[in-house]
């Protein structure tokens, strides 16, 4: 039996998490108090339990409880349980957003602003983020892209040491992603667009893949970015960091960019690292750019 804690900052996808799992077959509880947690677990790994698989729904909302969580979660280790802890973590902007968007209240603020309770969150779940077994940072994944995370650490059992790589294409006449961490321009690639037959085809067909990549230079290219950030990735995550953006752009975001970061996206995927790719330009109007 897996017994899983999900927990991290309010409104950065539990209830999401927690309704994958479901899906997946886990018996899910939301807002158990941490002061509990031990007597359920009892109760779910005893023989006759029926039950397979258990998450966890811990926030703070459990109040005063949420400081004993960690001596519960010691106790189970100890005990020869299977635990592990999820911490869902989203750049301040973004769970202000969210906040804003479905018109929630932040649950350490009755009267006041979602900042305030965001800052006081964060002071209180410090402990909790480092202790986490795996750190999912939402800020930038699509809800298909978080269920994806979900599968491969609950079901394919994969360890990414909690770092996220999302490979994001762009046109440069869009405008440079904001949220980028690392940023490459592939305009010095011969341009399909300039081709009849490839301009109202992308980076996601073959015949552009081909045409991008029969050239020496996109070879070489890709070649020395996925040593440059195969070097780098174990470099951020002994320095904590959770998620790394890489943008890689040409005049559109249409054709080089998409083919690249596809092959990126595909060598890193090798490395056995969490990666995600993403298309920000590839449906926007292209008929003035490249």
């Amino acid at each position: 039996m897996q017994f899983s804690i999900i927990t991290g900052m309010s409104g950065a996808g539990k209830s999401t998490v927690l309704k994958n799992l479901e899906d997946l077959g886990y018996f899910c509880v939301d807002n158990l108090p941490p002061t509990l947690i031990g007597k359920f677990a009892d109760i779910c790994f005893s023989p006759d339990s029926g039950i397979n698989n258990v998450a966890l729904g811990i926030d703070v909302r459990g109040g005063d409880f949420f400081n004993v969580l960690f001596e519960e979660i010691d106790k189970l280790k100890s005990a020869d349980y299977k635990i592990n802890m999820v911490f869902l973590e989203a750049s301040d902007d973004v769970l202000v957003k969210r906040f804003k968007e479905t018109r929630r209240r932040h649950p350490l603020v009755s009267v006041g602003r979602i900042e305030d309770g965001i800052a006081e969150e964060r002071i209180l779940l410090k402990e909790a983020k480092r202790r986490a077994d795996f750190i999912i940072d939402t800020s930038s994944l699509l809800t298909r892209e978080l269920k994806n995370e979900i599968y491969k650490i609950f079901i394919e059992e994969k360890s990414y040491d909690n770092l996220i790589v999302s490979v994001l294409s762009f046109g440069f006449k869009y405008g440079i992603p904001s949220d980028a961490d690392l940023v490459f321009d592939v305009r010095f690639i011969p341009n399909p667009f300039y081709l009849e037959e490839l301009r109202s085809k992308s980076g996601n067909d073959q015949e552009v893949q081909d045409y991008v990549m029969k050239w020496e230079s996109s070879k070489t290219f890709l070649n020395k970015l996925t040593e440059m950030v195969s070097f780098l990735l174990p470099h951020y995550v002994q320095e904590g960091k959770n998620q790394l953006v890489i943008a890689i752009g040409c005049t559109g975001g249409k054709h080089r960019s998409v083919t690249l970061a596809n092959e990126l996206q595909a060598r890193l995927n090798a490395d056995e690292y969490s990666v995600n790719v993403y298309h920000r330009d590839i449906q926007k109007d292209a008929r003035l750019g490249k």
